[in-house]
């Protein structure tokens, strides 16, 4: 059973999940609690452009600058996670772990109390009630993982399931070389 906080580690979709929402992401959780989890897709970039929704961002964010699916939950919602080095909370910014927070994308960028970088843009997020994320992890739906400080900004978001996967220890590095159809092994 699953006992350990979730917050600030990762979900990898164990291959044999199907649903298409889910489908081979890598969620990084950002709230987990008695009222339930909630989490942003890191894998799952869209074509929309961000300078094209947010052009006063542009040149905050990591590469690729594009507004990421974040998950099916409210997927008008937006929220934005970004870095910031120094140790203080700047204004328009709210620490969730390790240097990481999210950004108020109503805020004037250059209006920030200290620099932000590294801004990721996602609509929509992942969500589950009490008790469903752990239920799921102990069905063997996800496999839980520490996550790194470049996962979040990977610039090659595409392949970021594998990557995640093969700097596990033992046996579930080998999980990054299932092939996405079993049928075709």
């Amino acid at each position: 059973m699953t006992e350990r906080s979730l917050t600030g580690r990762l979900l990898v979709a164990a291959p044999e999940m199907r649903d298409p929402n889910f489908d081979r992401t890598v969620i990084l959780v950002l709230e987990h609690g008695s009222d339930g989890t909630l989490g942003v897709v890191l894998n799952r970039p869209s074509a929309t452009d961000l300078c094209a929704a947010l052009p006063q961002w542009e040149g905050f964010a990591a590469d690729p600058s594009v507004v990421f699916l974040g998950g099916p939950v409210s997927p008008t919602a937006a929220i934005c996670l970004g870095c910031t080095p120094v140790a203080t909370e700047p204004d328009g910014w709210s620490p969730l772990f390790g240097g990481l927070g999210t950004v108020d994308l109503d805020r004037d960028p250059d209006d920030l109390a200290a620099p932000i970088r590294d801004i990721r843009v996602f609509a929509g997020y992942a969500g589950w009630g009490p008790g469903q994320a752990e239920g799921e992890v102990d069905a063997g739906a996800w496999y839980v993982v520490d996550a790194h400080p470049n996962d979040m900004v990977s610039p090659d978001p595409a392949d970021l399931w594998r990557t995640v996967l093969r700097r596990q220890p033992g046996p579930l590095a080998m999980v990054a070389n299932y092939p996405a159809d079993p049928a075709m092994n």
